[in-house]
């Protein structure tokens, strides 16, 4: 089962990512804008920035460890349950994620 500290992990592995807090939880940033933050301590419960049509491909895929609620409808975020998640999926869902957010020149960098 991932951890928070297994995406802080993977996100340190991509250039120029930061732990900070966004909306008073962590979360990985870059470039200033987040990426990647967890819901609550408490609850494992991660929010990952996606295009709408993976989070409607996410969420039909009927995989358990993907959900959104009300509040993120037409947004291009996905939940994801860290107890539910698979760990390729998830570094696989943070690095692109971070693509969404990461300026040209970092993506270029990281594409070699």
């Amino acid at each position: 089962m991932p951890t928070w500290e297994d995406v802080v992990a993977v996100g340190a592995a991509l250039p120029e990512v930061e732990e900070s807090t966004w909306y008073r939880t962590p979360a990985l940033k870059v470039a200033g804008k987040g990426f990647a933050r967890l819901r609550t301590e408490s609850e494992g419960r991660l929010v990952l920035m996606c295009g709408l049509d993976e989070k409607a491909a996410l969420l039909e895929s009927g995989d358990p460890a993907f959900y959104t609620t009300p509040h993120y409808d037409g947004y291009g975020a996905i939940l994801v349950d860290l107890g539910a998640v698979d760990l390729d999926q998830l570094t696989e869902l943070v690095e692109e994620s971070w693509r969404l957010k990461a300026p040209a020149r970092l993506r270029k960098a990281r594409d070699g």
